[in-house]
């Protein structure tokens, strides 16, 4: 894809609004970093005249893991030395166990595909891998209440919760409802940087979804997120909460 791209004269930006993913995201397929797409290869193949050659490859390419609104996220995650997430609703992907992810994936709506399904489980689980691999990463968790009151949420992901907030380069704080401020309501919200030392935010709806790293607005998420993570308990008051939730199953 890449030599196409060079000798038709097309950039990396070009190709990456052509086939709507990031340059980064371009480059990480060409490097085979990541798995190139069916949208890209099409892309690439009108944009660079390949009459068909690179759309071919469509048929050897692995079906991806994850929402194509996602994608450029969790490329980023993977190379993440740093993260911090705020959650209002759901447990944050990285935390979530087995159960929890089916119901909410198996829920989905449109529906999805039982084959869709389980690789979407499997990418959601393998997830939380950031929390053991090596060199270790900072992983720090505010949780609105209303996520751990959850109907999906059993006895098993509280359990996991207290399990993964004991990791020394963890942290999970809960945000009780009585502690909670309009800067709290306004969704979900993630930092991270990566071993680059580029910083970004992430935000996310439920049909779509940002990535940037435009300062102004990495400094304002971040700024938002002080403010939660200070209304919040801290991780040992939250340790606790969560241990209170348990019994309370």
């Amino acid at each position: 894809m890449k030599r196409w791209r060079i000798k038709a004269s097309v950039s990396r930006e070009e190709l990456g609004a052509a086939a709507n993913y990031s340059p980064d995201t371009i480059k990480a397929m060409e490097q085979g970093v990541r798995m190139p797409t069916p949208r890209a290869l099409d892309a690439a193949d009108e944009l660079c005249d390949a009459e068909g050659l690179l759309s071919a490859a469509k048929e050897y390419l692995q079906k991806e893991k994850f929402p194509a609104r996602a994608q450029d996220f969790m490329l980023y995650e993977q190379q993440a030395i740093s993260l911090w997430w705020y959650e209002p609703v759901l447990v944050p992907g990285p935390l979530q166990t087995e159960p929890y992810a089916r119901q909410l994936i198996s829920n989905h709506i449109p529906p999805l595909d039982e084959e869709t399904v389980e690789e979407r489980i499997a990418a959601r689980v393998a997830r939380q891998e950031i929390h053991s691999r090596k060199p270790l990463v900072g992983c720090s968790y505010v949780l609105y209440e209303a996520a751990l009151r959850s109907p999906y949420v059993g006895q098993e992901q509280l359990l996991y919760l207290l399990e993964v907030g004991a990791l020394r380069n963890v942290s999970i704080q809960v945000l009780p409802f009585d502690r909670a401020t309009a800067a709290a309501l306004h969704g979900v919200m993630v930092l991270l940087e990566t071993r680059d030392r580029e910083r970004l935010a992430y935000t996310e709806a439920p049909s779509s979804s940002q990535l940037t790293a435009d300062l102004e607005v990495v400094s304002a998420q971040t700024e938002r997120l002080s403010m939660i993570r200070m209304m919040a308990l801290d991780p040992n008051e939250s340790a606790r909460f969560i241990e209170r939730m348990v019994d309370e199953q």
